[in-house]
């Protein structure tokens, strides 16, 4: 049976979404070590992803105004959870707990999101989909090279499954296709409130705040802190925002969840390019059998029926 030309597409955004949304960490980690602190720079990445968006947003949103009136609460939970929380969340976790065991916690999202719908709405993944969660995982903890022993606190953990619920939700809201909302708007959308809050928890001195001109280094080749700010906002927060709102509404809020699961791979990869941290021989096999589990996955979809999948409220 080929492969229908919506799910090609759909596989594609993903992809490009997951690689891009990678990119970040090894991004932001120059900064991080030369004084910046994560909240300047997530607040500045989502904020100028928000102006390079916002412009294409109301361009497709094309004058109905109405329909982004319908569509507020969607928005407001889309920037408050996906955007603003989870980012929020994740660099709150990482200030106390080690960034592996971080984003495991964080990236058992997908697994959530097949619970949320099968509990909340009916739709009970079948055995491939469920192999293909357990696989997945297993590649993960490879991937992380969490085998050394590394300590979890409460607090961090707490955050960490925090930032989880922002990720489900950036899942499961971005598949839904009932408020009408194109998904350049919704992610312009999104953009704009996640900034918003996350402008207001750093004037509310909830988020530390700090930076610093000092040039960044990144496989030999010094950068200027703009210059890498602004591919953190126009590539890991513009560009994979709105691909990954592409991807969730052609393959559904649980396949792009695990497709997403690459993201970790591509980090690692990141990580070796620009930071020259080379992976070692158990991140490569995490990696096969993540894309391992993906398939199964894919497989399990074909079986299960879920044409529409619901939003969170």
């Amino acid at each position: 049976m080929s492969t229908p030309p919506a799910t090609r597409t759909g596989l594609a955004f993903a992809l490009t979404s997951a690689v891009t949304f990678a990119l970040s960490g090894a991004l932001a980690r120059p900064l991080l070590d030369s004084g910046w602190t994560a909240g300047s720079i997530v607040l500045l990445r989502i904020a100028i992803g928000a102006v390079v968006v916002l412009p294409f947003g109301l361009v497709a949103l094309r004058g109905r105004w109405g329909l982004l009136r319908r569509a507020a609460p969607t928005v407001l939970l889309y920037g408050g959870l996906a955007v603003a929380g989870a980012q929020y969340c994740y660099f709150s976790a990482v200030r106390t707990m080690e960034v592996g065991p971080a984003l495991l916690i964080e990236y058992t999202a997908p697994a959530a999101v097949v619970v949320w719908m099968w509990l909340v709405h009916g739709q009970r993944p079948g055995r491939l989909t469920v192999a293909g969660a357990a696989v997945a995982t297993v590649g993960l903890v490879l991937v992380l090279d969490l085998f050394s022993g590394a300590d979890v606190d409460v607090r961090g953990a707490a955050w960490a499954l925090a930032a989880m619920v922002g990720a489900a939700a950036y899942f499961v809201i971005s598949a839904d296709e009932r408020s009408g909302l194109p998904p350049l708007a919704l992610a312009a959308g999104g953009l704009v409130v996640g900034g918003a809050l996350l402008g207001l928890l750093g004037l509310l001195g909830l988020m530390p705040m700090a930076g610093s001109s000092d040039d960044v280094a990144y496989a030999g080749i010094e950068l200027a802190p703009w210059a890498v700010l602004l591919l953190l906002g126009l590539v890991t927060a513009a560009l994979a925002y709105t691909t990954g709102i592409a991807a969730s509404r052609r393959l559904g809020s649980r396949l792009a969840s695990f497709v997403a699961l690459s993201e970790v791979v591509a980090a690692v990869v990141w990580a070796w390019l620009l930071l020259d941290q080379l992976p070692a021989a158990v991140q490569f096999l995490g990696g096969a059998l993540i894309l391992l589990g993906v398939v199964g996955v894919k497989l399990g979809e074909r079986s299960v029926a879920h044409p529409d999948e619901p939003v969170l409220v």
